[in-house]
């Protein structure tokens, strides 16, 4: 009689991101020519999504691939037991000949959960065509109700080692960064201080649709443990000066210190990122965020705590006291939709800093024009694309990361030398403690965007448009700036497609998040596998766009457009 076998019971508990793994189906009867160039094309693949994927922090996705080509049942749980056994989370097919898709790819798609991403990339040839499997796979697939995505790309007719061209790898990686996205944070969790952002139902923690949709826990922890922790000195005093001493080298007198008080304050804001940072890491966390407002630092029945600024800043950030790092999105007021918006956007870039803003002032050509005429300034920049189209000036108390004081690429040093911590305003956070300061460089490109949830349908949607940051003229920047509040950070944010009226008229919640480097194509393929709705409300922008956006799946083409695709799935 066998015995049941006993686990390590020491267990690693750090999470591991799944697998990409990347094979071919082939057909039994073509030659030993074709099969050795099918398996090299299966190769080629995936060494091309394994040189460019990775996770935020540089950690390159594991890839692998199967030599093995899938002829038929057997060898379709012959390469899913691999597949299976090397945690493979994201399937890659290669097919460059004909195949029965029922025989190979089907039987093996049988051993992995429906939502499983795949992906056919095929080149676009004629002799053993591997694009008439792919269309014909992807009918099928799609008929029975499955999310399939097709590249139909380009390599080499003949030769044994083709190489795909450069626009299907760039189609495939988009793909394939928004697949692993979709994946790697399933069983993830948050950590969110506080309860209910400042009483926003936009910003809510969603617990059940968030995990049903994402596979992410929202770990709720109460603001009562952090303070309790920093009354203990819970967090390395050594480490403590030494980000003091780090801060303080980079900022100097642009740190706002009129007293002691002043100081023990911003040592407690600097003990919250320890103190955070270190119960992240024993939760596993992927990010988080903080209420603050009211109960933390507003609220004159309690005692007010000094503000969570830097703390969050910091979290956003590529870098901190310790070198680099890979940025930990975080939320200030709790908002976790705009958490949740910020961690995809981080996932998808492979570590791009995100933005939290809020949506506060919208500029509308008429109104910015007329406050450069009214300093003397009606000549200046005439034909600068904020006199010509408006902006949002995006600015928040809290999260900003510090890499968004300069452009993309920028060292430590001119980061840093655009960043101020004046003290908090006193109105908002009688608490005190240092703001964060600096005004965004113009010309960085990516997307903005806000995602909502609704309680009617239970999707959860995105707002979205692909943007870029504006500079201002010193003098109307800061006048810009002062009409809100001038000692927290700005972004002056454009729009492609919305109009300012459209812009202000259609946010669906009073924060927004910009992320740089972002592409419509990869955010869209992201949407399709989380069924999110995508929400571009903007009457000037195409409903496609050769070259920018992914081709629609053809299972929205089968059952009534991606809304209603998306809607129904939703139900099943």
């Amino acid at each position: 009689m066998s015995k049941a076998e006993r686990l390590a019971d020491n267990p690693p508990a750090e999470p591991t991101a799944p697998a990409i793994g990347v094979f071919a189906v082939c057909d039994p009867r073509i030659d030993e020519a074709s099969r050795r160039r099918a398996a090299n094309i299966v190769e080629m693949v995936a060494n091309a999504i394994a040189s460019e994927i990775a996770l935020p922090g540089g950690e390159a996705a594991r890839v692998v691939y199967s030599p093995v080509l899938v002829d038929g049942e057997r060898q379709a749980d012959a390469v899913a037991r691999q597949f299976e056994e090397e945690g493979v989370g994201v399937l890659v097919c290669a097919p460059d000949t004909w195949a029965f898709p029922q025989l190979g790819l089907i039987s093996l798609l049988s051993h992995f959960p429906a939502d499983t991403p795949l992906n056919l990339t095929c080149g676009n040839s004629g002799p053993k065509p591997g694009v008439v499997f792919t269309h014909a796979a992807h009918g099928a697939i799609s008929q029975y109700g499955r999310m399939v995505h097709i590249n139909v790309g380009t390599w080499p007719d003949t030769g044994e080692r083709p190489e795909m061209t450069d626009s299907t790898a760039k189609a495939l990686l988009d793909w394939c960064f928004a697949a692993i996205t979709h994946q790697a944070l399933k069983g993830r969790r948050a950590v969110i201080f506080g309860h209910d952002s400042m009483g926003m139902e936009t910003a809510l923690a969603h617990v059940i649709p968030t995990r049903n949709t994402f596979g992410l826990e929202i770990t709720r922890l109460d603001m009562k443990l952090l303070s309790d922790m920093l009354s203990k000195g819970a967090c390395d005093s050594e480490e403590l000066a030494a980000l003091r001493a780090w801060l303080g080298g980079h900022l100097g007198d642009r740190i706002e210190l009129r007293d002691e008080e002043d100081r023990a304050r911003l040592d407690t804001s600097l003990a919250m990122y320890l103190i955070v940072r270190d119960l992240m890491s024993d939760l596993n966390a992927v990010g988080g965020g903080f209420m603050s407002q009211l109960e933390w630092g507003s609220d004159p029945r309690g005692i007010p705590l000094p503000v969570a600024d830097v703390m969050e800043s910091l979290f956003n950030s590529t870098f901190d006291h310790n070198g680099p790092k890979a940025p930990v999105p975080y939320a200030t007021e709790a908002d976790v939709q705009g958490f949740l918006t910020m961690l995809f956007f981080t996932y998808l870039t492979a570590g791009k800093p995100p933005l939290f803003m809020d949506f506060r002032k919208v500029w509308e050509p008429w109104e910015i024009n007329g406050l450069a005429e009214s300093l003397g300034m009606a000549s200046a920049e005439p034909d600068a694309l904020w006199r010509q189209r408006g902006f949002v000036d995006g600015d928040n108390s809290g999260s900003a990361s510090l890499d968004w004081a300069a452009k993309p690429g920028a060292s430590l040093e001119e980061i840093m030398a655009g960043v101020s911590l004046p003290q908090a305003d006193p109105g908002y956070f009688p608490g005190l403690g240092n703001s964060v300061t600096f005004i965004s460089p113009g010309g960085i490109e990516g997307i903005a965007a806000r995602l909502a949830y609704s309680a009617d349908t239970g999707l959860f949607s995105l707002v979205w448009d692909e943007a870029q940051t504006v500079s201002l003229p010193e003098k109307l920047a800061q006048a810009v700036c002062d009409t809100s509040t001038p000692t927290w950070p700005h972004t002056f944010v454009v729009p492609r497609y919305a109009t300012m009226g459209e812009y202000k008229q259609y946010a669906p919640a009073n924060h927004f998040h910009m992320t740089w480097g972002l592409k419509p194509a990869r955010l869209e393929f992201w949407m399709d596998l989380a069924n999110v709705l995508s929400v571009t409300p903007w009457s000037v922008r195409p409903d496609y766009v050769e070259g920018i956006d992914r081709p629609q799946p053809l299972l929205y083409l089968l059952n009534g457009g991606e809304l209603n695709t998306k809607l129904r799935r939703a139900n099943r």
